[in-house]
């Protein structure tokens, strides 16, 4: 709740219009990934995701917000489960170089946050279904470089991990999901 009403006052405060704001779109490689749920392994093979993600910089600080989904996420005894898909939302505090100092080359970023994850599995009996909300946090960076002064590329690495504190049935002790992400997107300022 604190968070939503940070943002709320930040996009409402005068420095808001001083801010650059950028929409990347962006495709992305899941990889790294290891789990506690049962009959599965999680993105230990190269797996697509595509999301989108929104930013507010200024001078070295900003934020964003992150909105991604991975289809076809898990693999496992493949007799039984028929398919699998992560999506994550978090927002993320931006630590960046100032743009004057990196105006016409990439601009690096470190990037970290919360959100959450929501976990979906599907078993060929319908009975060992997952359907899962993990609190996540993601950490990561990246460099965005312009082309032109409305759009460019930005390259973007986060790790995510997930976990609660239950003990769920499907699951080896409390559940837990982790993964790697590294993304390309357009950006659009």
């Amino acid at each position: 709740m604190r968070l939503v009403l940070l943002v709320g006052f930040v996009l409402l405060s005068s420095r808001a219009d001083a801010a650059e704001k950028q929409v990347k779109p962006f495709i992305a490689v899941a990889f790294g990934g290891g789990t506690t749920f049962v009959l599965v392994e999680a993105a230990r093979k190269p797996n697509v995701a595509i999301g989108v993600g929104a930013a507010m910089l200024w001078e070295l600080f900003g934020f964003d917000v992150d909105v991604a989904h991975a289809p076809g996420f898990f693999s496992g005894d493949q007799t039984l489960v028929l398919a699998g898909s992560v999506t994550t939302v978090t927002g993320s505090v931006i630590v960046t170089l100032p743009r004057r100092m990196t105006e016409y080359s990439l601009r690096p970023y470190f990037v970290g946050g919360a959100g959450f994850m929501r976990v979906r599995i599907g078993d060929v009996f319908e009975a060992l279904k997952v359907r899962a909300t993990l609190p996540t946090i993601d950490i990561g960076g990246g460099a965005t470089g312009f082309v032109s002064d409305t759009w460019g590329f930005c390259w973007d690495v986060r790790y995510f991990r997930g976990a609660s504190r239950e003990a769920k049935g499907l699951s080896i002790g409390p559940e837990r999901l982790s993964f790697w992400r590294a993304s390309m997107a357009v950006v659009l300022r």
